[in-house]
This record gives structure tokens, C-alpha cells and sequence, in this order.
């Protein structure tokens, strides 16, 4: 039988006001973890979150994480680990959220002040961290309370870690989660494991993710001369090491995106028929795709495939020159080095170690094909590994019961072009399968200027995690 929710939900309805207001208080510590003399505030929205888990009966442990590489002066902010139920009778459901943020002012562009929660008209909540990942993160302790105060037993034990380096890395934490993921750690004894730290793929239709592409990230240097040249004087009798490096990188990928990487390809795992049967109902359109670019520049002109190329096949991207003049006006300099950077997006059943090779064989080989004086060296910057799961888990299967009790549609099921590394780490050290259930829309802007989270979303979005835990305890396992 599906689970007795109503109350739950309306008491989620009753509370919204201090929902709102517990994410307000949030969005007002400025836990920017790349800068420096933000750690202190990194610090401040940790003891923030203990005392809000504390609050409604969560044991929290802050596990310290020692200095941060090539800072030894600057602490690593805690790991938080809570733990709400201890019912050996009961599924136990481990969840991840971050709790630092991106860096933010209001000279960005701003239309607010970014560490400031402002609704609109439109009840859209504006502050940085709304959607990425303080109120996905307050979810969780707000389904918790929410429970309390319509006196709905729990239906499951939480388990809890949120980290504060996610937007800078996530240092330390990987080796933390395989620690403490084996028998007797802090994190041990999971039945699933669920991210709330994505978004829909459009505005109006929930979605659950399945897969993520990885990334392998290269540099390609070339030098020549000694010190930059003046292009008057050295121009027509020294060989430019920028000249062989757009060569170079002309010759990674074709105009339409097809990767000039021999190899890269024959390593994609085939789609399966049962695969494409997930695309032909997924809310989005071409229209979706032109407002996100803001031009008509697609390369393909149907959805189906247009989604594949972002997140079911590899993808190589250009991403910029080192070393060359990039300012305005003209300076007429010769570089005497360049730096080349591009990444390749990974896909089942692409293996880094030979996709580096194949990589390091071509530019090779390019190179040498110029007949160039120049030295060429190129290099794995770093690389990230992609994640797929089944959409056919009993874990996704709960989630999508839980979404069709709230939003009253059957949920999109989708991958994601970009990475999330923390999910395969959490994968690899429990054995257990991870879920991706996102709160936010994709017009929430992480990252970007004016982030919000949308009322409704986060309201809903409430219900739906808790929703999510009821039919996690009742599903059958297989």
C-alpha cells in the first residue's frame, strides 16, 4: 500500500514560513570556500547546520579534515556526520549535500544582494547557495521536523554527511568516505544512498538522474624561442609555437563535434533499445535548448539526439590558450610558449588510462606531422571518472513513486553531461546504488549570478524528500 503522506505534506504547507526563514538564515553566512578569508564563515555555517540537526534530535559528530594541500595554515572545514533513527528494524538511507557555496558580490552583476534571501513577485527566492546546496541540504532537517510536528513516525534511519569543500574540490573527503564507509566507520551500514545537488532538466517536470559523464582534462604545450619576440623583427624566420598549437588543437574535433581522436569512439558502449525508449517523453525541446544558448547555434536539430550528444556520448572542448596575448588592442608579440587546454567529457565504457594514451598518441603524432623545430609536451591535467547506474533499482523506483505523489507526473529520467565525482566515490566505498533526486530547476543559475531557488521547488521539494523516505521503506528490494 502507498504510504498515508497527507498529514506529512500538510505540515510541510504549515511550516513553510519557517522553512523559508531557516534558509534565509543560511544564505546569510558567506561560506565561500575558495577564498581564504572566508573560512572562518566555511566554519561559522557548519556550527549553523549542527545546531539546526541538533535541534530536532539528530546525533552529529564534526569530523575534522586537517590542513588543506599547500595551505598548512588554513584548516579544512568539518565533515558533518548526523545520524536521525537507530532502528535495527528500519532501511537506512545515507544522504549528501555541501554546505560552502561559490563566490559572490553584488558587483558580479547581481541584481540583489547575493548573501541577502530575496523573494520576488514570482516567489523566487534569490541569495547564493538557495539552490546549490543549502536548500536542498535544509530539506533533509526540514522533512525531519516536519515529521515531528505532525507526530508521523519516521520511516527510516538518516544518515547525513555534508561537507564544506565541494566548490573548491572537495579535499579530503574521498579518502574520509572510503574510511568511514567500511565496517565500524561512521558512515557504514547504508541500504542507498541519495545526492540532492543537481536540477530538472527544464522547469516544470521533476526528473531523476542516472548518469554522469566524466572528464579527462589535458594541457598541450609548445615552445620555441627563449623569451616572446617582437613579430617585426623575428616574424618569417622563427618557427611560432603558437601557430603549431592551433594546429594542434584544429585538429581534436570537427565543427559538428565529432572527436578527430582515433580510438576515442570504438571505446562508447552501443544504446541499448531499452535506453532509447527513455528519451521520447522527456520534457525538452529544441526551444529549451535556443533560450539556454540564447542563439539557434545547435548542432543537431531533434531532442533525442541533441540529449544523447550532451550527456550519453563523449564530448572534446576547447577551453582556452596560456601563455598568448588575450587583452585588448593589438600587441604584436611572437609567445615563446603556449599552453593549450581541453577537456573530453567520458561515457561508459570509456577507460581513462587508454583514453590517455589514444589522446597522447595523437597530438603526438599531429606534431610531429608539422615538421616543427618547436618542443611539444602534453600532459593529464586531471581526470574524473564517469558514473552510470540503473534506472531500474528499487532506490530510483521509490523515488519515482515519490515524485508521482507529489507532482502527480511520472518523472523524466535523465543523465547529466557534467560530473558530480563525490557520486562514484560514495558508490565504490558503500557497494550500494546512488540516487540523484534534484529540488531545483534549471533556471535556478548556480554558479552564476542571481541564483535562486524557486518557492515551489523548495516547498515541494520538502514533501519530496520526505515522500522519497516512506517509499523507501516500503519498496520491495531486488
Amino acid at each position: 500500500m502507498a504510504p498515508q503522506l497527507d498529514g506529512y505534506f500538510k505540515q510541510v504547507d504549515t511550516s513553510a514560513g519557517k522553512f523559508i526563514e531557516r534558509l534565509r538564515q543560511a544564505v546569510a553566512i558567506p561560506s565561500i570556500s575558495a577564498e581564504p578569508q572566508r573560512r572562518p564563515d566555511v566554519v561559522r555555517m557548519s556550527k549553523f547546520l549542527e545546531e539546526q540537526l541538533k535541534s530536532i534530535g539528530a546525533t552529529v559528530q564534526a569530523h575534522p579534515l586537517g590542513p588543506q594541500p599547500g595551505h598548512p595554515e588554513l584548516e579544512l572545514p568539518p565533515v558533518l556526520v548526523a545520524r536521525y533513527g537507530n532502528d535495527k528494524n528500519k532501511r537506512t538511507v545515507l544522504v549528501y549535500g555541501h554546505y560552502d557555496v561559490q563566490p559572490a558580490e553584488k558587483s558580479d552583476g547581481w541584481n540583489s544582494e547575493p548573501f541577502e534571501l530575496t523573494i520576488d513577485e514570482k516567489d523566487r527566492m534569490f541569495g547564493r547557495g538557495s539552490t546549490d546546496d543549502k536548500g536542498p541540504v535544509l530539506g533533509w532537517i526540514n522533512a525531519i521536523q516536519a515529521h515531528q510536528e505532525a507526530n508521523i513516525d519516521f520511516p527510516v534511519n538518516l544518515m547525513m554527511c555534508f561537507e564544506g569543500m565541494e566548490e573548491y574540490g572537495s579535499e579530503g573527503l574521498e579518502d574520509f568516505i572510503h574510511k568511514e564507509a567500511k565496517q565500524g566507520g561512521v558512515l557504514h551500514g547504508a541500504d542507498v544512498v541519495c545526492i540532492s545537488d543537481n536540477y530538472w532538466l527544464g522547469t516544470e517536470k521533476p526528473c531523476l538522474t542516472y548518469g554522469l559523464r566524466g572528464c579527462n582534462y589535458y594541457g598541450v604545450t609548445i615552445s620555441g624561442p627563449g623569451q616572446d619576440l617582437h613579430s617585426g623583427v623575428f616574424g618569417g624566420s622563427a618557427q611560432e609555437p603558437m601557430t603549431d598549437l592551433v594546429r594542434v588543437l584544429g585538429s581534436l574535433v570537427d565543427t559538428h563535434g565529432q572527436i578527430q581522436i582515433p580510438g576515442v569512439m570504438d571505446m562508447v558502449a552501443p544504446v541499448t533499445d531499452e535506453e532509447k525508449d527513455l528519451y521520447p517523453g522527456i520534457a525538452y525541446s529544441m526551444d529549451n535548448l535556443f533560450e539556454s544558448l540564447g542563439s539557434k547555434t545547435s548542432i543537431h536539430e531533434d531532442k533525442d539526439r541533441t540529449l544523447m550528444a550532451r550527456w550519453r556520448f563523449p564530448s572534446l572542448s576547447v577551453h582556452g590558450i596560456e601563455g598568448a596575448f588575450a587583452g585588448a588592442g593589438a600587441k604584436t608579440v611572437i609567445p615563446a610558449k603556449v599552453t593549450g587546454k581541453f577537456s573530453i567529457r567520458t561515457v561508459p565504457n570509456i577507460e581513462s588510462d587508454k583514453l590517455d594514451q589514444i589522446v597522447f598518441k595523437h597530438v603526438k603524432d599531429i606534431f610531429a606531422k608539422l615538421g616543427s623545430k618547436n618542443t611539444l609536451d602534453v600532459q593529464l591535467i586531471h581526470a574524473g571518472p564517469w558514473w552510470v547506474a540503473s534506472p531500474k533499482h528499487w532506490n530510483f523506483e521509490a523515488a519515482g513513486k515519490a515524485v508521482e505523489r507529489v507532482f502527480g507526473i511520472k518523472p523524466d529520467f535523465t543523465r547529466e553531461g557534467g560530473s558530480i565525482p563525490i557520486t562514484i566515490t560514495f558508490e565504490q566505498a558503500t557497494g550500494k546504488n546512488v540516487l540523484l533526486l534534484p529540488m531545483g530547476s534549471s533556471t535556478d543559475a548556480a554558479h552564476s549570478i542571481n541564483e535562486k531557488l524557486d518557492r515551489r521547488n523548495y516547498i515541494e521539494g520538502i514533501k519530496l524528500l520526505g515522500a522519497y523516505l516512506h517509499y523507501v521503506a516500503e519498496e520491495k528490494m531486488d
